[in-house]
């Protein structure tokens, strides 16, 4: 029986079917956790201005034979 679902799932026609079937609801999964909890889609709406954003602190640079 294993045997015959394993030929089966390696046809190329009904391994679309299987893939289409197991990753549409993974992402539509992933879709809905990422956006329906509200503070974190307000989190990645604040991420789309992090580029336009300055640094509050300025760049430490080091020499390297100091480095401890």
């Amino acid at each position: 029986m294993l045997v015959d679902f394993w030929h089966w799932i390696t046809q190329l026609g009904n391994s679309k079917i299987v893939a289409l079937l197991i990753f549409f609801p993974l992402f539509m999964g992933i879709v809905l956790y990422v956006f329906t909890n509200k503070e974190r889609s307000r989190r990645l709406e604040s991420y789309k201005y992090m580029p336009f954003q300055d640094d509050d602190e300025p760049e430490v640079k080091h020499d390297k034979g100091n480095v401890k």
